[in-house]
């Protein structure tokens, strides 16, 4: 397993989550990618997108029916500008790659929104660290799991 993926797994088991990191065969960088293979909805893939928040990272998990309205969620956060985050500043905030970013495992906490439309799924899919790596878990357990708050954030 990824150095990424076996983090993730430590911080899983650290805060008590049900879920086990599994490897995919292939990569999933995209909630489509990722659905495919687990066969599940795509709804039910929590995407992990960094965001650069007035220069702070901000995590949102978001189902991958969804895209995010940035200008609603600056608003949601009381930052001035949000941005899509480079690679660069995701792999500084995360220590994981664009396409693999798990909701937890950074090197520091990260001000976390989740989508409450991931509500609606008994099981979401959500990364693992690393573009070949997912983990089972619930909406519940993500708020749980990331001191996570919910958000209408399309």
């Amino acid at each position: 397993m990824h150095a990424n993926a076996e983090r993730v797994a430590k911080a899983l088991l650290d805060q008590g989550a049900t879920g086990v990191i599994v490897e995919l065969p292939d990569s999933a960088p995209t909630a489509q990618a990722a659905a495919a293979q687990l066969g599940c909805e795509v709804g039910a893939i929590a995407n992990s997108l960094l965001f650069d928040a007035d220069g702070a990272p901000l995590l949102v998990l978001t189902s991958g029916a969804h895209r995010v309205d940035t200008g609603k969620i600056a608003s949601l956060v009381g930052a001035a500008k949000v941005k899509r985050a480079s690679p660069e500043f995701v792999r500084e905030s995360t220590g994981q790659p664009i396409g693999g970013v798990a909701p937890l495992g950074h090197p520091a906490p990260i001000r976390t929104l989740v989508d409450v439309w991931l509500d609606g799924y008994d099981q979401v899919w959500a990364a693992g660290g690393h573009p070949h790596t997912v983990f089972p878990t619930s909406y519940e357990e993500l708020l749980r799991i990331t001191g996570g708050t919910p958000a209408e954030v399309e």
